[in-house]
């Protein structure tokens, strides 16, 4: 409302527009759950690339599957993912204790407390170093500004083609008010952390050369350290995520590639569906079965389509073979490795260039850095695959390596689920996430015809434009969607409940699996 009306005059009102525009929300943002060589533990970090990737968590690993799932993720269209490093339980970080010396007091200035006599700092990441780590404290001074010293930290991997990684931080101040203090400067640093027990120095460290004592590796990393019962760390890291969304999870198989790779449980990969069914998000399955390695026959995979279609299966997509690719850890030799990755890349691509609602799966999605699959299957073998919602990759002349399935686990013909293809259970887990994040303005408003009307024009403006995108069947927009929310779908009881209802539907876009040529001869036809 205007000011008090005091004066003969015109007033200047301006009034709410009652648009909220919705705005799409991003599809293929892919998260990773695994080990790796270095990182922060049990916390979501983004990358956007294998540099950062490399940077952070230390690159490709021949114990860490994850580190080529992530590579083969950028490789094949991937922009952004969410990396979550698993450790044992009972890992200890690397550690190196620097001695302190008194800082002499300015002039006049008070005397200080006692001072801790020591320093400890951690390496950023829990586990064994695979190298050297060393620190350098260099030119402490004290003048008239404070007490200053210089750190230099190098990290030397154990492996000889992984680059040295160095971190010089100069002038940190010892005056804990400073923005230049210790805590603020090891806040930038990727390869140490002050260790939560030792107080930052007040006074100068002496100027030396500190060698990190190695940390511990804990027990091997397991199912119960993914799936963890108290769902705070591992995979349910990812609830950490809260201005930010994962779209895709991929949680490749544990061991190494020398010893071999070994799929998830059952129950694992259960949660893993469930957790994503939460999250409005897709699961990748891998094809290793537990205690089998790579799934060689069809028959194994016609038995992990069996297992997973469960009820969470319409946010779940399982694709077979495993990939051949070569090693680079172990003389670039062949080995098996989970198309995890690589199909979320694909997805991603797919996205970008056509739309969520778009099947990822045709020629246009040829596997970059693929040279061979694990098992090279038969039309027939495809067909018995396809029909129980396994999603197939195959290699075809000219195109190569390419995605041939889009399915989800609830893709099997015998279920006739209304979420059997990908698109379309992936379209509707968009408009979800658009319309849960685009609506929180409508919370706490007058629950009556004039948030109706707004609710009605902002979702409708929102499905208007998927609609002229392509998204939708129909040649007109109400044959394409509907938006309802009134007097019908919000009872005078929700009202007196604070509720009110929004119905939206939409008809989905459904992929051309098969497409029948028919030919017919033109026998005995006379030209006249």
């Amino acid at each position: 409302m205007p000011n008090t009306l005091t004066y003969p005059g015109v007033y200047i009102q301006e009034l709410p527009s009652g648009v909220h525009t919705i705005v799409g929300v991003s599809t293929s943002n892919a998260a990773f759950v695994g080990t790796a060589p270095r990182g922060p533990d049990n916390k979501p970090i983004t990358v956007y690339g294998m540099t950062d990737y490399e940077r952070i968590f230390g690159g490709i690993d021949g114990s860490s599957s994850m580190s080529f799932a992530v590579r083969d993720f950028f490789q094949n269209g991937g922009a952004q993912a969410f990396i979550v490093r698993v450790v044992g339980s009972g890992a200890t970080a690397a550690k190196v204790t620097l001695s302190l010396t008194s800082a002499p007091a300015a002039p006049g200035a008070p005397a200080s407390p006692a001072a801790p006599a020591t320093l400890v700092l951690n390496a950023s990441w829990k586990g064994a170093l695979n190298g050297t780590l060393q620190v350098t404290v260099a030119n402490p001074v004290t003048n008239s500004n404070g007490s200053f010293f210089d750190l230099t930290i190098v990290y030397t991997p154990s492996d000889p083609t992984k680059a040295k990684i160095q971190e010089q931080f100069t002038s940190i101040s010892t005056d804990p008010k400073s923005s230049r203090n210790l805590i603020q400067t090891l806040a930038r640093s990727n390869l140490v952390v002050i260790d939560p027990t030792s107080r930052p120095p007040t006074s100068l460290p002496t100027a030396g050369v500190g060698t990190f004592t190695d940390g511990s590796p804990g027990s091997t990393v397991g199912d119960a350290d993914i799936n963890d019962p108290n769902k705070t760390t591992g995979m349910y890291s990812l609830l950490q995520l809260h201005e930010e969304i994962f779209n895709l999870l991929c949680i490749p198989p544990l061991g190494s590639s020398t010893t071999g790779w070994t799929g998830l449980a059952a129950t694992t990969v259960s949660a893993a569906m469930q957790l994503c069914a939460d999250q409005r998000a897709m699961l990748f399955v891998d094809p290793f079965d537990p205690g089998k390695g790579p799934w060689e026959k069809v028959s194994d995979a016609s038995t992990g389509a069996t297992t997973y279609a469960d009820a969470n299966g319409t946010n779940a997509a399982l694709y077979f073979p495993a990939l051949s690719l070569p090693d680079p850890t172990d003389n670039n030799t062949a080995k098996p490795f989970a198309p995890c990755g690589a199909v979320a890349g694909i997805y991603a691509k797919t996205d970008a260039q056509r739309g969520v609602w778009k099947a990822p799966a045709g020629v246009d999605t040829a596997l970059s850095g693929v040279p061979a699959l694990d098992y090279v299957m038969s039309d027939p073998e495809n067909g018995t695959l396809n029909q129980l919602g396994v999603n197939c990759l195959r290699a075809f002349p000219i195109v190569g390596r390419v995605v041939w399935g889009a399915r989800t686990m609830r893709g099997a013909d015998a279920l006739a689920d209304q979420w059997k293809y990908v698109p379309v259970r992936r379209t509707a887990l968009f408009i979800e996430s658009s319309l849960y994040r685009g609506l929180q303005w409508a919370v706490f408003e007058p629950n009556d015809e004039p948030l109706w009307a707004q609710i009605r024009l902002n979702v409708g403006a929102f499905m208007q434009n998927l609609f002229r995108q392509g998204a939708f069947q129909g040649s007109s927009p109400k044959d394409a969607y509907f938006v309802k929310c009134d007097d019908e779908t919000t009872t005078q009881n929700d009202i007196d409940l604070g509720i009110v209802n929004i119905v939206v539907g939409f008809a989905p876009l459904k992929p051309a699996e098969f497409v029948v040529i028919k030919i017919q001869q033109m026998a005995g036809q006379v030209q006249t």
